[in-house]
């Protein structure tokens, strides 16, 4: 046999590597991703700092009110919430689909046994084989089944995060509004105090026929109304118990809790970052960004379902002969095949070239979702920095208005030690002065649930401790930050 030329070996070598890229372009010509260009400004526009202070951790923001039980009430709930537990099982269920997600586009094995009758009843026999297929994921059929499960992923990811971004809100909330209404209490409690005395000075008065008796009616009002207004802060002291009892997955709230003890308040802390940082925190971007991927991978398959499935495909398959007159079969007999497996859309072409449409609508409806989400975080941040810098102004009026009230009360008080003045005057300077003290825990409050909404909104929170390997968010597209 005469030697092959070196023109025929080169050219059965183009031929092959030819072959190869035709393969390889069909196994992943799925769309590329869609650029996302989220619209997100420069910089804030509102003052991102109370006071020149380090940068407050995102992952650890609720440190600024320097409250040790604050701290310990955070941990525990994230220790043990029941939403937060419930989105890391639904996390490690998409963790595992997506570690086998490609498995479908390996070869595959099965072994099965079965019974046949010869039809004219004069034999029987048993067969077993093995059948072998290897689907190739051609014509984007891989890359859109890792998209789609990718996206599924990241979306469980995002989901958790924003369970643990809720909890930590709504447990510093929750105490807030607890030592508040316990600071409230305590304050009213001297105000209903403070108006009973007066009822007594005014009955006195009148026994004394210097005071009127619609006066002595007037100060039992108020007093009443004293009394009546300690059921709100009750009333919240109860409700704020029960919800820190729910955010730890307790069944009734730590007596700990309703031991009065002083609210807590904003220390320094500055923002250390531009609006672009969201797309990195904020967990809701996180899900529309992976709402994309999963949109992307499923008009990926709808693509592919245009074309033809091809794969490959093995049997072996023994059979023998059970006859009625034998009793062990006498007429073994093996069979083998392989060869290509090609599955092509005929009459339903119309119906697929629809669906490949719709996915198509929906991938734009979910970058349209993805901008849309950008921007409502943005417009959180920028309405929460603006909250709370005209709240940290009302307490320093409110607490300007107060410290001026106690003064006035220290000077009345002298005076009627002097007998420079009537009981009843210090009464009311003390009245004004608790009413005083009761607007500043107010504004005071609404200063650190300001501070709340701005750390949430921002997607402050710890990650979780042990993520999964593969768990992190895929790019959409180049040059895309990923949230």
């Amino acid at each position: 046999m005469p030697p092959r030329s070196s023109n025929a070996i080169s050219g059965n070598h183009l031929r092959i590597g030819l072959l190869g890229m035709l393969l390889c372009g069909l196994a992943g010509c799925a769309a590329p991703l869609p650029k996302l260009a989220p619209p997100v400004p420069a910089q804030w526009q509102h003052a991102t700092a109370s006071q020149p202070a380090p940068a407050t951790d995102l992952r650890g923001w609720w440190h600024v009110f320097d409250d040790a039980g604050l701290d310990a009430l955070v941990d525990r709930a994230l220790a043990d919430n029941l939403d937060v537990a419930q989105a890391v099982e639904r996390m490690r269920a998409t963790r595992v689909l997506r570690k086998h997600s490609g498995a479908r586009y390996l070869p595959s094995l099965i072994a099965r046994t079965n019974d046949a009758i010869d039809p004219d009843a004069s034999a029987s026999y048993f067969v077993a084989g093995f059948d072998a297929t290897w689907e190739l994921g051609l014509f984007g059929r891989a890359e859109g089944t890792r998209r789609l499960s990718q996206g599924e992923l990241d979306a469980s990811v995002a989901d958790l995060q924003a369970a643990r971004v809720s909890l930590v809100a709504e447990v510093v909330r929750e105490w807030i509004g607890l030592r508040t209404a316990q600071q409230q209490e305590q304050l009213l409690l001297q105000v209903s105090q403070a108006r009973q005395h007066e009822w007594e000075l005014v009955q006195a008065r009148e026994r004394l026929q210097l005071a009127a008796p619609s006066a002595v009616d007037q100060a039992q009002a108020a007093f009443a109304q004293a009394q009546a207004a300690l059921a709100a802060p009750r009333q919240a002291i109860d409700a704020s118990a029960q919800r820190l009892a729910v955010l730890l997955g307790r069944n009734q709230p730590d007596p700990v809790w309703l031991l009065p003890g002083p609210p807590p308040e904003v220390g320094s802390w500055r923002i250390d970052g531009t609006p672009a940082d969201l797309l990195r925190t904020r967990p809701e971007i996180a899900r529309a960004q992976a709402d994309v991927l999963r949109a992307a991978g499923e008009l990926a398959l709808a693509h592919a379902d245009m074309y033809p499935s091809i794969g490959l495909g093995a049997s072996m398959v023994w059979a023998a002969d059970i006859n009625n007159d034998h009793r062990f079969s006498t007429t073994p007999n093996g069979i083998a095949s392989v060869g290509p497996a090609i599955n092509i859309p005929l009459f339903d072409w119309g119906m697929r070239v629809a669906a490949k449409h719709a996915r198509d609508h929906e991938l734009k409806a979910s970058v349209l979702a993805y901008r849309q989400a950008v921007l409502q975080g943005v417009a959180e941040v920028e309405t929460a920095l603006g909250s709370l810098q005209q709240q940290q102004q009302r307490e320093q009026h409110s607490k300007l208005a107060w410290q001026a009230l106690q003064r006035v009360d220290q000077t009345v008080q002298k005076r009627v030690g002097l007998r420079l003045g009537s009981p009843l005057d210090r009464v009311e300077s003390q009245l004004a002065a608790d009413q005083a003290a009761l607007e500043l825990a107010d504004a005071r409050a609404s200063h650190s649930l300001a501070y709340v909404a701005l750390f949430k909104a921002l997607g402050g929170a710890p990650r979780p401790s042990a993520p999964a390997p593969d768990a992190s968010p895929a790019p959409v597209a180049a040059g895309q930050a990923n949230p």
